[in-house]
């Protein structure tokens, strides 16, 4: 009686003195143990998770702490706190030293394990750091991981803080933020943490106090190479107008707008950085930021001579003679080249000549209207008929009747400039009774611009 009562207290000695020795801070640990900078201590390694094939010839692992055992598959390890040890017959055929059952009851007064169970194992594969007791059975003197205990499933056992016993009868660590059962912020992350779990901020966040506190990093390390927009968590970066992000989504490169659209600019698109701009041919001016207008040279500047007028077309000018009636005809105040009855050279000729000018574009659609011709004395009992005298070899133009008095010259092939042509349009009129003849001729100057604006 006496013997049970020192060994008890001296149990009791020992289980308070590893208590108080586990307060103890380590940094380093023994074989079998790793640190762990959470709790503050050393926790077993389980061998048997981490070594691939720990046990050869159809033995199973058990991990122990420091260690691991090898045991035979029908092996039983058997924890009992308060029921006293019972024997367990050996299978026939087999012998007691290989019946695979180790039973641990009457070591209570000395196995006991921080964790409240019993460790035992056949002694034939006892660790270093085992001591083999009465009856063969091998008893763990070290602090307990409560990370894996084997048991009796008839029994429960009682696992460490952050683990629970598992329908294996081993103690596995409680996921509390898969639970929900964690006293995270909402602000915060929870992290699961081998029997325990910690309180993190977000990426993008730092703690301040208790609370997780957004980072304002476009003010604290601006990475952007233009614009910096801080979001929760996070920032994003954004570009000028005329600039996109780049592949890094940091930098900014520069779009070619130029290079996107053929339809940016009327005539050239010159791309800059950041921007575009477009560009008019000489004679032209950019009017409202892409097209081209002419410049009218005949009312800014020009060098055309007192004797001359100056006749503006799209994309330029040019200088015609004030008087350009030619012997015998003679100019009247009306403009008009005439050609006296009285002279013998006119009695052939056209009776009068009036010369106009006019500019078209380049490539003109066709066919179209350009010029209308119009007699501007009319005589009774007279028929008047209109033809192309000349300047119409090529047949651009046609020339199309619209009253007893005036016709249309219609443009019916386009015409590429820069180019110049002359055409000779006359008006025949003839007296119903056949004793008047007499004809016009309106000399058309037609200038082709360079471009189709």
């Amino acid at each position: 009686m006496l013997k049970a009562l020192f060994l008890t207290m001296l149990t009791l000695a020992l289980v308070k003195s590893q208590d108080t020795e586990e307060t103890i801070t380590y940094t380093q640990c023994t074989d079998g143990y790793e640190w762990d900078p959470v709790r503050q201590q050393c926790k077993d390694i389980d061998e048997c998770d981490i070594v691939p094939d720990a046990c050869k010839g159809g033995m199973k692992c058990v991990n122990h702490y420091g260690g691991y055992l090898c045991l035979p598959k029908t092996a039983q390890i058997i924890v009992n706190n308060e029921q006293p040890q019972q024997e367990t017959q050996p299978a026939e055929g087999t012998s007691g030293a290989t019946t695979g059952v180790v039973a641990a009851s009457s070591m209570a007064t000395s196995g006991v394990l921080p964790g409240g169970g019993f460790v035992a194992s056949a002694a034939a594969v006892a660790g270093p750091e085992m001591q083999t007791g009465r009856n063969n059975f091998v008893i763990r003197r070290n602090p307990a991981d409560p990370q894996r205990i084997p048991s009796n499933p008839s029994h429960r056992i009682q696992c460490a803080a952050g683990y629970e016993q598992s329908e294996h009868n081993v103690c596995q660590d409680i996921d509390e933020c898969t639970a929900g059962t964690h006293n995270c912020r909402a602000d915060q992350v929870c992290i699961n943490l081998r029997g325990s779990f910690a309180c993190q901020c977000p990426p993008g966040y730092q703690k301040r106090g208790e609370q997780c506190v957004d980072i304002n990093e476009c003010d604290a390390s601006n990475q952007c190479a233009q614009q910096c927009y801080n979001i929760l968590g996070s920032f994003i970066c954004q570009c000028n107008q005329g600039y996109e992000l780049s592949s890094d989504r940091l930098n900014c490169e520069d779009i070619d707008e130029c290079r996107t659209s053929s339809y940016l600019c009327q005539y050239q698109c010159v791309n800059e950085p950041g921007k575009f701009s477009c560009m008019c041919p000489q004679g032209y001016q950019v009017v409202r930021s892409r097209t081209c207008q002419d410049i009218n040279e005949c009312e800014t500047t020009n060098e055309c001579r007192e004797d001359e007028m100056c006749w503006n077309y799209h994309g330029g000018f040019r200088c015609y003679p004030r008087n350009p009636c030619q012997d015998p005809y003679i100019l009247t105040p009306e403009n008009r080249c005439v050609c006296p009855v009285s002279n013998a050279m006119c009695r052939e000729l056209p009776q009068s000549i009036v010369y106009k000018y006019m500019s078209i574009r380049s490539d003109r659609s066709v066919p179209s209207d350009i010029f209308q011709i119009q007699a501007t004395t009319i005589y009774a009992n007279t028929i008047n008929t209109f033809r192309i005298k000349s300047g119409n070899e090529n047949g651009e133009f046609y020339l199309r009747q619209t009253s007893p008095v005036s016709a249309m010259l219609v443009l019916v092939k386009s015409l590429s400039g820069p180019r110049e042509h002359i055409v000779d349009l006359e008006m025949l009129t003839v007296s119903s009774i056949g004793t008047f003849r007499t004809s016009s001729v309106l000399r058309l100057t037609i200038i082709v611009g360079p471009f189709s604006f």
